[in-house]
């Protein structure tokens, strides 16, 4: 079952304002941080806020051209790759890190993968950053649920959540979105686009006859 929703639409023209938008709300929401918060552990095992950043970055500069020679160097290793950009794109002060992102903060180019991956870039790493932060942010509910359309179509070896999500009903609680057959799990989109990409989310968020017993297997 997929979802139903008027926002369903990967367009360049309708995806390319959402993820410039996004990048501009990061950068205002960290433009107050004191160096020390820098240093915060992410969502993102082994990497701290300022290395997300660098991976936001490296992420937008990233074309279909130079693609695959970094997955060649890389040995075809998504880790490996991802590590060599924040190596590259992290600077000895996060403030100037900040000020590169936003020197590319209205490109429209990335890897030779279908738009709505720019959707979970932005929305994932935007909590994987404001979370452990204490920073909120009300995200746009129905180009979420886009994101999350595509996480749970797509498997955990390229980046999605496909068996994260089998074997149970997704429902957002904030805009149109249903998914998968199974225990009900609902909650917001932002929530649900986390659980499925691997990161935890609190047990307040997510609620149905299958949320208890999805939110045991959590990381």
């Amino acid at each position: 079952m997929g979802f139903n929703s008027s926002m369903a639409s990967t367009s360049p023209s309708i995806v390319w304002p959402v993820v410039h938008e996004e990048r501009r709300a990061l950068i205002k929401d960290l433009e107050p941080l004191h160096p020390a918060q820098w240093k915060t552990p992410s969502l993102c095992p082994g990497w701290d806020v300022h290395d997300v950043l660098a991976h936001v970055i490296d992420s937008a500069k990233t074309t279909r051209l130079n693609f695959m020679s970094r997955m060649i160097a890389s040995r075809m290793d998504f880790d490996r790759d991802n590590a060599v950009g924040v190596e590259r794109e992290k600077t000895g002060d996060p403030a100037q890190t900040l000020v590169q992102l936003e020197a590319v903060l209205s490109r429209t180019s990335g890897p030779p993968a279908g738009l709505a991956t720019r959707l979970v870039e932005a929305f994932v790493h935007g909590e994987d950053i404001r979370r452990p932060l204490g920073l909120h942010r009300e995200y746009p509910a129905a180009h979420v649920a886009t994101a999350i359309d595509y996480q749970m179509r797509t498997t955990t070896k390229m980046g999605g959540g496909k068996e994260i999500a089998a074997g149970w009903r997704w429902v957002a609680t904030d805009t149109r979105f249903e998914y998968g057959d199974g225990p009900t799990v609902e909650g917001p989109a932002i929530a649900l686009l986390l659980a499925v990409s691997g990161r935890p989310v609190a047990e307040s968020e997510l609620s149905g006859p299958g949320a208890p017993v999805f939110l045991q297997r959590q990381p």
